[in-house]
């Protein structure tokens, strides 16, 4: 039944999905296009290396009644008298000196843009990791409807003897009709599993930001790598570990916030000079055009002397704003080193149980063939034969469920060393 339901299906493998959960995935999407953003602001113009050019154009004219008296008694007066004043030019400024803050200005875009590196990083390690957790959900839901859709073959077998030995008169209605309880109980927990299976490939499709309607089939089996060492993992994760990565690059973000802190101690030196138009005229006046052009140039310097104890208070702050980074770093390493430890005893915790309802499958197995074939022959009671019927089954989801325990603890500790792949 499981089979002829996914036969015409394609298979998705985790490989497959990854890739199109990193193309598509909106998360990470947005976690590229911020990277882009701190990437394109590492400029030394954005740092304020580069001298800032201007244009300037001014045209001012006027309409006046302007009038007049001279020294000598004489009054000139006009009306609507017309006055123009055109200035136009091109201005360069420069600071060629700021106290070295523009260099650990740059720096700082640099550490920007790798702490939007990391961040990216971050986003798509917990994506893969979500698509791992989810795909391999889906192999062990599929598992179960194996197991489920076993034990329904089973039933309808079990139904139709007890109505063969109930029409020669070898078993009661009672049997017939336990029988096809049973039947329909197993119906009813088929069908729930189905409808959560199909949900989880839902939200899988959601996942991979792709047509939630598409359909696929998964891989038959869960794979758990048993040869984790807590040691390496701990070493690459002090090396790979996103967060930890962030948190580092913070730090440094904040010495050099410090740094530029700091550097409003010192003078502000800036150069300037510009080409310059000019030229007036007015109707009434000693003059009545001028025109100007030239070059003007000059040099200027600034220096905090008292500004309220502003510069003593922002370069405390900027030190506590350091003594926190590196406390959050402490404390994120101490963490990593906690969820590392936790995460590998679940781990291999997981692989013993797993081993272990490995057996028990087996043994299950075993006694459900052993008893099918004495309920066929009449010699155990339905009871007996229900009960070896519901441990294979329960043995079978036990099983599932503890690969994927185990999977679960491989891939949060690969997320955590940030070395999750394929």
């Amino acid at each position: 039944m499981l089979a002829g339901s996914v036969h015409a299906q394609s298979l998705l493998t985790l490989e497959d999905a990854v890739k199109i959960a990193l193309e598509n995935n909106y998360a990470i999407r947005i976690a590229r296009n911020d990277a882009q953003v701190s990437q394109t602001n590492v400029a030394i113009g954005n740092a304020g290396m580069l001298p800032k050019v201007t244009a300037s154009f001014t045209d001012s004219n006027g309409i006046q009644h302007l009038s007049q008296t001279r020294a000598d008694g004489t009054v000139n007066s006009v009306d609507n008298a017309h006055s123009s004043n055109i200035n136009y030019g091109a201005n360069l400024d420069w600071t060629i000196f700021d106290g070295f803050k523009m260099f650990a200005r740059y720096d700082q875009l640099k550490a920007l843009q790798q702490l939007g590196e990391s961040q990216m990083k971050l986003k798509i390690l917990d994506r893969i990791g979500a698509v791992n957790t989810m795909y391999f959900d889906l192999v062990q839901q599929q598992l179960q409807l194996s197991a489920l859709d076993t034990a329904l073959v089973i039933s309808k077998q079990r139904l139709t003897l007890a109505q063969n030995r109930f029409s020669i008169g070898k078993a009661s209605k009672l049997e017939v009709l336990n029988a096809q309880v049973d039947l329909n109980a197993d119906t009813s927990a088929l069908l729930k599993q189905k409808e959560l299976f199909a949900q989880t490939k839902t939200q899988l499709n959601q996942l991979l930001a792709r047509d939630i309607t598409t359909d696929f089939k998964v891989a038959e089996d869960i794979q758990v790598d048993p040869k984790l060492n807590l040691s390496e993992l701990t070493a690459l994760a002090q090396k790979q570990n996103p967060q930890l990565e962030s948190l580092l690059i913070s730090k440094k973000v904040a010495e050099l916030q410090l740094k530029q802190t700091k550097a409003n101690r010192y003078p502000t030196v800036k150069v300037n000079t510009g080409y310059n138009f000019s030229e007036a005229k007015s109707e009434l006046g000693f003059t009545t055009q001028s025109s100007a052009r030239g070059l003007n140039y000059g040099l200027s310097a600034t220096l905090n002397l008292f500004d309220g104890n502003s510069q003593n208070r922002n370069e405390k702050i900027a030190k506590l704003t350091v003594e926190n980074s590196k406390l959050a770093l402490e404390e994120q390493q101490q963490a990593l080193q906690t969820q590392l430890a936790l995460a590998y005893q679940t781990y291999q915790t997981q692989l013993q149980l797993s081993e272990l309802e490995e057996k028990n499958v087996q043994i299950a197995q075993q006694n459900l063939n052993i008893t099918l074939d004495k309920f066929r022959i009449g010699t155990i009671t339905t009871f007996e034969f229900r009960t070896a019927q519901l441990n294979f089954v329960e043995a079978k989801t036990r099983y599932s469920n503890t690969l994927f325990q185990a999977k679960l603890a491989e891939i949060g500790l690969r997320e955590l060393a940030g070395n999750l792949t394929f």
